[in-house]
């Protein structure tokens, strides 16, 4: 595997000389500042690169391409936005750069609802919490029919969650989980319901058709590019705000992987966001689209049973991860006896606690960025895949 490292660009808190320590040989960005559905630029793409390739490694993956809310919907520029992603695509070709992340998710990436979560050692975590998440969307957020998707039981839970904090409280919990997202800052509860707006009647059905419109058209342009587009998994993997996900389970990845047959189809293979439901079976997932997988993020997360979860230490709770990694390294031996020249697969850690020296420091304005946890999830990651290699007798 390619280790990889995020890094979000020239105001990330950890430096491109600092990731060069962690045994990264590959870096995982993005260029946040261009407004979500414009043209990526040559000259900002190589801008971008040569600021890596002059700390020593080199621009692997990139993540993310923001699909436009547009394009999603399937109303308004929806075509304008597709042609510059088309663009976008061709420039990044003609700048080496072939792995391309993305995501279809409805309104909000990726949601946790306490981004200091305090562990028995001491670190803090990521965690979402249901009855947390109830609050915001009903008594915060106020969306309509929002107390229809929860229990009694739970939408109690929730008003008291609510009824504990005070004004305060309640705009640092609101800017926690809706204005964490680089390149989409400044985002208010107004801005989220005018979205929520654009996706009325929005069935899971035209969601699908939207994304199977989207892959039609980018698929052949990257395909003729020798790229890859690799869509991340839902996060949490169920339903939000009332909005239907579509690539959060095992169906899920068989239904992208024949809605466009091509090479070019293809997955970022998160085991957190994919251990966010308990009765996915990580592993299996992966088998089941191993040909298809362009990138890997590798994290584990810790069920309660009640819908809720935190991030693990990586080589724990939820995720076999000797299983995966070893499925991992056994789908690029396979690769590499058919000569595919893309059978290194990038890999990076994902979400790290914020541990050590870290917990000292301003809070980091990429939650679970933090450089300590990562590097010790990099470390025992790359420790895990020595052994395997070894075992096999690869080394």
């Amino acid at each position: 595997m390619e280790e990889t490292f995020r890094w979000y660009g020239p105001n990330d808190p950890v430096p491109l000389d600092f990731v060069r320590q962690t045994g990264a040989t590959g870096v995982v960005t993005s260029l946040h500042h261009i407004p979500y559905g414009e043209v990526w630029s040559i000259e900002e793409i190589q801008k971008r690169q040569k600021m890596v390739t002059d700390a020593g490694m080199v621009w692997s993956v990139v993540e993310s391409l923001p699909v436009h809310e547009e394009i999603k919907t399937g109303r308004g520029r929806c075509d304008e936005y597709i042609e510059n992603y088309k663009k976008s695509i061709e420039n990044l070709a003609a700048c080496g750069i072939h792995v391309i992340t993305y995501n279809f998710m409805p309104v909000l990436d990726w949601i946790r609802t306490d981004l200091h979560y305090r562990l028995p050692d001491g670190s803090e975590a990521l965690y979402f919490n249901q009855a947390q998440f109830a609050a915001f969307e009903v008594f915060i957020l106020q969306r309509p029919g929002a107390e229809k998707d929860y229990s009694p039981a739970k939408l109690a839970e929730a008003k008291a969650f609510y009824d504990s904090m005070d004004s305060v409280e309640i705009q640092r919990f609101t800017t926690n989980l809706i204005d964490n997202f680089p390149g989409f800052k400044g985002v208010t509860l107004d801005d989220v319901r005018a979205m929520l707006k654009k996706y009325e009647n929005l069935t899971r059905a035209d969601l699908e058709r939207n994304l199977k419109h989207f892959l039609t058209e980018v698929c052949p342009v990257a395909e003729k590019c020798g790229s890859i587009l690799v869509i991340h998994p839902d996060d949490p993997p169920y339903p939000i705000l009332g909005l239907p996900r579509i690539f959060s389970t095992i169906d899920d990845v068989k239904n992208l992987l024949a809605m466009v047959d091509s090479p070019a189809n293809g997955v970022c293979f998160c085991a957190g966001s994919f251990s966010g439901r308990s009765d996915n079976d990580v592993v299996e997932i992966f088998k089941a689209c191993a040909p298809r997988v362009g990138f890997v993020h590798l994290r584990s997360t810790q069920h309660d049973g009640n819908g809720n979860f935190f991030e693990a230490n990586h080589l724990e709770e939820s995720v076999d991860m000797y299983r995966l990694v070893k499925a991992i390294l056994e789908e690029e031996l396979r690769r590499q006896k058919e000569g595919r020249a893309d059978w290194k697969l990038p890999f990076r850690p994902d979400h790290g606690h914020t541990m050590l020296d870290d917990l000292a420091k301003p809070p980091c304005p990429n939650p679970g960025y933090t450089a300590i946890g990562r590097l010790k999830g990099l470390a025992e990651l790359r420790g895990l895949e020595f052994g395997i290699l070894k075992s096999m007798n690869l080394l």
